[in-house]
């Protein structure tokens, strides 16, 4: 038995993707111009190098070569849209996770100002190239589930992850392991002391890995077996799947500079052997030099904001697609970031902010909204507790507005504003939709699309096919 959407289809009523991405962008008009295509692109979040737009943007490019006015009909709109139509009908259809995206980072620029002001807090000098950074610089940039993208300040100033990386080596060490071997190694609990304290839980192991004595032990679970180069390479290979194919460097001129400043880790390193919390047979001098070149390893907000959403978004990349981690390591990694993330702070970040979150001595905070985006928080000035100023007033800036708290009542809570809802509908469905289920959802939700010419007795033999809106309530 055919369905009512299949007839529909036969007759004509329901028009391709591509025709109702048209019409909806054109207004009216008969042709679209390239640049209002994307300009109106860009307000839905995504950008025009977005790798899953390759296609389009290359065809647009062509294309463009062959017009005289730089403006598209609906066949040469067709011809650059379809290969990535339905990304871009549910782009321009408000069906991403932030529907608004244009009010909602409106919204991002007023935060950040707000934090721009703040003049506290000191560059971390212990380590000398942190200390050559300017205390002015303050960047923020995030990256939807979507793969909506937005930044305000310096966010292609490259900076050293230094703790930030901990929780991503974690995610890969559980990865590549389980959590239970991994927690053979390492606790789960909150240490309530200094990152670097010379100090064991009640089992001779770290308390977390987001701590140092954690850190070590967890680099050393990493790629068992091989020389500290292909670690390296292996881990890189890693972060540049978390990052999106984004930037990922190295810094060496730091990573001396650690080796050389970095007493107090060598101190933990003997104590740790000493208790042999190590894997049998681990080089534990070896351990820390991979350790330091880990913290060396460089991003750049825009970078790590979709490392961020990568975990955001369950272990898959937002602007690739690709599985990167699996679930196990996702949750466990944000688990952990929420209740040891923060330094000493952690405590009272769980409390006023509630997300997971992981600073670092560069002026880093790493900030994940489970199932709606990542965010990259940089400015070197730290508080007393090693957390960036900036940081942590954006942070708590953007859980005051909007409902993100992970203890917010998405129903009840009326004084906050919810991104993710537009016209107050909250959004249903995360799976990515297919072809059809998108055209028949936009096409028969609430209204239909008549094919009113050219009609079966047209004599007029133009090609040109034209759909008229008309609401249920108009044909009944």
């Amino acid at each position: 038995m055919q369905t009512d959407a299949t007839n529909e289809k036969k007759a004509g009523i329901l028009p391709s993707l591509e025709d109702l991405l048209f019409y909806t962008i054109a207004e009216g008009q008969e042709k679209i111009p390239a640049h209002k295509f994307t300009t109106a692109l860009k307000a839905t979040g995504l950008l025009t190098g977005d790798p899953r737009l390759k296609e389009c943007m290359e065809m647009l490019k062509v294309t463009m070569k062959t017009t005289s006015d730089g403006a598209l009909d609906r066949h040469l709109f067709k011809k650059c849209v379809q290969s990535n139509i339905v990304l871009l009908t549910q782009a321009f259809r408000k069906k991403f996770v932030i529907p608004d995206f244009k009010s909602f980072t409106s919204h991002i620029d007023q935060i950040y100002e707000s934090a721009k002001s703040l003049s506290g807090g000191q560059v971390a000098d212990y380590i000398p190239q942190l200390a050559k950074f300017s205390s002015n610089l303050w960047g923020v940039a995030l990256c939807t589930v979507d793969g909506q993208r937005y930044t305000a300040g310096e966010t292609k100033v490259p900076f050293c992850l230094q703790s930030c990386v901990k929780p991503l080596k974690y995610a890969i060490a559980v990865h590549d392991h389980g959590t239970e071997y991994v927690h053979r190694f390492i606790g789960k609990e909150p240490s309530g002391l200094r990152f670097n304290k010379l100090f064991l839980n009640e089992e001779d192991k770290p308390h977390n890995p987001m701590v140092n004595a954690g850190a070590i032990v967890c680099t050393s679970l990493l790629k068992q077996g091989v020389s500290n180069a292909e670690k390296f390479d292996y881990v890189m290979n890693f972060m540049n799947k978390l990052a999106g194919n984004e930037y990922v460097g190295f810094s060496n001129a730091t990573f001396q500079s650690e080796r050389l400043s970095g007493d107090r880790n060598f101190a933990i390193g003997y104590y740790l052997k000493e208790k042999k919390c190590f894997p049998e047979g681990t080089d534990m001098i070896s351990i820390l030099d991979l350790y330091f070149q880990l913290c060396s390893i460089e991003v750049t907000c825009e970078s790590a904001s979709v490392m961020a959403a990568t975990l955001a978004n369950g272990g898959f990349c937002p602007i690739t697609g690709e599985r990167v981690l699996n679930p196990e390591a996702v949750r466990d990694t944000l688990s952990l970031m929420h209740s040891c993330g923060m330094y000493d702070f952690s405590g009272q970040f769980a409390f006023h902010v509630g997300l997971p979150a992981k600073s670092g001595v560069s002026g880093g905070i790493l900030l994940v909204v489970p199932n709606v985006m990542g965010i990259m928080c940089w400015s070197p000035p730290l508080d007393k507790l090693g957390n960036s100023v900036r940081g942590i007033q954006f942070c708590t800036d953007l859980v005051q507005l909007c409902n993100f708290h992970n203890y917010d009542n998405l129903r009840h809570f009326a004084k906050k504003l919810d991104p993710r809802r537009e016209g107050g509908d909250q959004r249903q469905n995360l799976e990515p939709l297919d072809y059809t289920s998108l055209q028949k959802e936009l096409a028969l939700t609430d209204n239909v699309w008549k094919k009113v010419c050219p009609s079966e007795t047209d004599e007029d033999n133009s090609t040109t096919v034209v759909y008229r809106k008309e609401s249920v309530a108009e044909r009944n």
